[in-house]
């Protein structure tokens, strides 16, 4: 630990010219080296009032609420302003899906599957839709992950959002893995502020956790962070059976820093096996807390502030509390959420997210039109979430939340939530191409595009079992030729697309092909259509109508003899001539 704190006096000296002497050593905590002299870097430390009774919590929470300046109200025009009066100034983009650790209880040990390249925001469009939103009324925007310092360019992103000139503040939240290597390009970029998750201040147990070393690099980093005049704000998740008993050791972590260390509740979902049992409360902690300190004390809130700030008097440091399981924030919240493909999420716990991503990479897009999706979002913001924290607490079985990136205030919460897999499914089939501003169903305006050759293909398979096989094979059917009167149907089929999928377009069809093929060994009907069309709009729709009526058909001719049939299997294949081609993997 000396050696790391020699180290970081070093890169001060070859960073800013000037020498800052090694601070002297103490150990309160056993096993970690603490600098008796850190109070003494901090601009300035909390000023707290003696009292002579021992305040409860719900007294606290009354004086919070008293010394809590009121909301300032904007005008209501503003697409940031919800149904509910709350206007969003606050922006957290999520740059990547990928982590440096393992966190036990945000992803399993071998990682989550991630996304292609090509599907996640380029520099580019993160700066482009940071710009949006700053100029709409964001003024803090906090950089998260993932683990955000993975990312080769993010301290040419810190500059450029540094450079708009309406964006008040820029934060990080990181693992502070690396802040010892990057801290100093970061602070000459711009950056205000950083959030930094730590939850043990034990050796063995943070490896035990993240199931990676570097320890002493995440402490370096904070005291790092702190001569640099930075405030950081310290993260740490309380679990039970794991660092309960280090709540007074972090407490004491305050005395001599000058930082924010922040107890997170925990948040039991699927991807921890719905550990509610885990969950140490606000309320709890707090008694623990003043079982030693006594005059533990709560302090004043900001209107935003998703952490109830208490101290203990003389120290450099404050506590905070994230109370994201036991007493929701919801109706002061102001925050948005940009994850790394490019969806703006309203609400951490809501599973509709709106792909800005898509909208922006469509032909023809305007920053208006992402303008009025930003606010159709924004509209579509729920008072609070609502039982669903209250589920997750007391129900494993529950599954409604789909609790996957959750404390709400720190990027491994938003892990929590984001990776788990049936969030990702929810999050990809937010496509809105039909729907406008208001929320409401409309027909994508194609005029503006350009006229190419379009070509798509379908498949289906009915099953039909053995006897229908036989029959089909044989053309002894009732009703006459299966294959060709499906083949048939599903042309026909075709050319109705547009009478039948609402918000399809009209497209004059150049061909329409439908082969039938009885597989007798399988006992199916295998059904391949392909249409293909000169225009402005693709004609998958066309493709998997077909199939699909054909299906049907086969079904109605052949319902006489046996109801035990099944149409399965229904999909596109392949789809070229606009701007983002498909072709499926067998």
């Amino acid at each position: 630990m000396r050696l790391l704190v020699k180290r970081t006096n070093l890169l001060l000296t070859q960073y800013t010219g000037q020498f800052r002497p090694t601070m002297s050593m103490t150990t309160p905590i056993a096993g970690m080296a603490t600098g008796s002299q850190f109070h003494k870097l901090a601009t300035a430390t909390k000023a707290a009032a003696a009292t002579s009774a021992q305040p409860d919590i719900e007294n606290d929470n009354r004086i919070m609420a008293a010394t809590r300046p009121a909301q300032r109200q904007l005008p209501r025009a503003s697409p940031l302003t919800d149904t509910f009066g709350r206007h969003h100034t606050y922006l957290r983009i999520s740059l990547t899906e990928r982590c440096n650790l393992r966190c036990e209880y945000c992803m399993p040990a071998e990682g989550v599957p991630l996304q292609p390249k090509s599907q996640l925001l380029t520099t580019e469009e993160v700066l482009r839709l940071a710009r949006i939103f700053v100029e709409q009324g964001v003024r803090k925007i906090r950089l998260t992950g993932g683990e955000p310092t993975v990312r080769r360019d993010i301290v040419d992103i810190v500059a450029h959002l540094k450079a708009l000139p309406q964006l008040e503040n820029v934060g990080i939240t990181t693992n502070g893995l690396v802040l010892t290597r990057l801290l100093l390009p970061l602070q000459r970029a711009g950056l205000d502020s950083l959030n930094i998750s730590l939850d043990t201040l034990r050796k063995e147990r943070f490896e035990q956790i993240t199931r990676r070393k570097g320890w002493e690099r995440v402490i370096a980093g904070i005291d790092l962070a702190i001569q640099l005049g930075y405030r950081p704000k310290v993260n740490c998740v309380l679990m039970r059976n794991f660092n309960e008993d280090e709540i007074c050791d972090f407490v004491e972590f305050t005395r001599e820093r000058p930082v924010d260390v922040r107890f997170i509740e925990y948040m039991p979902f699927s991807g921890n096996k719905w550990q509610t049992e885990r969950l140490i409360s606000f309320k709890e902690t707090v008694q623990i807390i003043r079982q030693r300190w006594p005059e533990f004390q709560a302090l004043a809130n900001g209107p935003n502030d998703t952490s109830k700030a208490y101290a203990v008097p003389g120290f450099a440091g404050q506590l905070g509390f994230i109370t994201s399981m036991t007493e929701h924030f919801c109706g002061t919240c102001n925050r948005l959420r940009l994850t790394a493909d490019g969806n703006i999420k309203v609400c951490l716990f809501g599973n509709k997210e709106f792909s800005l991503r898509d909208a922006m990479r469509s032909e023809g897009s305007t920053e208006q039109q992402l303008v009025e999706l930003i606010g159709a979002a924004v509209q579509r913001k729920k008072r609070q979430h609502a039982g669903n924290i209250i589920i997750i607490s007391r129900s494993r079985s529950s599954r409604k939340s789909n609790s996957s990136s959750s404390r709400s205030s720190n990027s491994r919460s938003s892990r929590q939530i984001m990776n788990h897999p049936h969030q990702q499914q929810l999050r990809n089939c937010s496509t809105l191409t039909h729907i406008n501003a208001q929320g409401k169903a409309q027909m994508v305006d194609v005029a503006n595009k350009a006229n190419t050759t379009r070509l798509a293909s379908a498949e289906a398979t009915v099953r039909v079992g053995e006897q229908l096989t036989k029959l089909i094979a044989a053309n002894e059917l009732a009703k006459g030729d299966v294959l060709s009167i499906a083949q048939l149907a599903g042309i026909m089929g075709a050319k109705q697309t547009s009478q039948l999928i609402p918000l399809c377009h009209n497209i004059a069809l150049s061909s329409v092909r439908v082969q039938a093929t009885l597989l007798e060994s399988e006992h199916c009907v295998l059904l391949v259509a392909t249409v293909r069309c000169n225009g402005q709009t693709g004609v998958e729709m066309e493709a998997l109508t077909a199939v699909s009526v054909a299906a049907l058909t086969v079904y109605d001719m052949c319902k006489a003899v046996s109801h035990d049939i099944c149409i399965t299997n229904v999909r596109l294949l392949s789809k070229s001539g606009g701007k983002r081609d498909f072709q499926r993997r067998q």
